[in-house]
């Protein structure tokens, strides 16, 4: 009983351990710039690190002081806490099978598309009461602005790879053929009915093209790119903790097992 209450505890200890790649993900979920205005999977993914490891360090104090009911308690829980887990990494890959990019003549960025992308993501940031808490969080960054002191030429700034983010809000789409002056001013549009976003786009540094679709595009493929990043650091974990999971249900099965024989030698004798 001893030694698998030891086995038990030392693999509750590695459980703590694996919900530190969990909460890692969420706290760089948080970092990033499309999910730091769209907070959506933000919380789950911490709330399930943080509860994983509550429940890790409940299993772990149940072998250390042998109190079976917390231990039953632990797997029980533990297990609702894997299932979910895979939900989660599941659903982030299945919302995220949809949206690339488009090549552009003459351009090394990527253009993006609302239409693209799942449905699920597009009600995200199809209404205006949601995308007006989005704008306004994606124009107090520096993510355009930036883009001015790095570039100062046109060919220069065509021939770079701007993120989803900096190809969608920071710039009209192509086909609208505005000028270049520099990365966030453009003027003379050849096509203003090429795209809705045509005349949707601004000289006004806090507006430029926030209120376009292909802003709304280019979020949700940043949003893309950071899920598809978290998901494998989830699903890496998840296998590890269902490998953790069935060793410590054979430790427990085991610790049980020699305690009803010691209970039975004991009354034999």
């Amino acid at each position: 009983m001893a030694l698998s209450n030891n086995v038990i505890g030392a693999i509750n200890f590695v459980a703590m351990l694996l919900s530190i790649p969990i909460l890692g993900a969420g706290i760089w979920l948080s970092n990033q710039p499309a999910d730091s205005c769209l907070k959506i999977l933000l919380w789950p993914v911490i709330t399930l690190g943080v509860l994983i490891l509550v429940m890790a360090l409940a299993g772990f104090v149940g072998a250390f002081w042998r109190i079976p009911w917390l231990l039953m308690a632990y797997l029980v829980g533990m297990l609702v806490l894997i299932i979910l887990l895979a939900c989660l990494v599941i659903f982030m890959y299945m919302v995220t099978i949809r949206g690339s990019g488009h090549i552009v003549p003459n351009r090394a960025y990527l253009e993006y598309h609302l239409e693209d992308f799942s449905i699920w993501l597009q009600r995200r940031v199809r209404g205006s009461y949601k995308w007006e808490r989005i704008e306004t969080c994606l124009s107090s960054t520096q993510i355009c602005p930036d883009l001015n002191q790095t570039y100062t030429m046109a060919m220069d700034f065509f021939r770079t790879y701007l993120t989803p983010i900096e190809s969608g809000c920071c710039k009209p789409p192509t086909e609208c053929g505005y000028t270049f002056v520099n990365p966030t001013n453009w003027i003379s549009p050849i096509n203003n009915i090429a795209d809705p976003d045509c005349i949707q786009w601004n000289n006004d540094q806090t507006k430029l093209c926030y209120s376009c679709n292909s802003c709304k595009a280019g979020l949700l493929a940043s949003l893309k790119q950071e899920w598809r990043r978290a998901d494998i650091i989830l699903l890496v974990t998840l296998i590890a903790l269902i490998c953790v999971y069935l060793v410590g249900c054979c430790a427990f099965r085991n610790a049980q097992t020699d305690d009803i024989f010691r209970k039975y030698r004991q009354g034999y004798s």
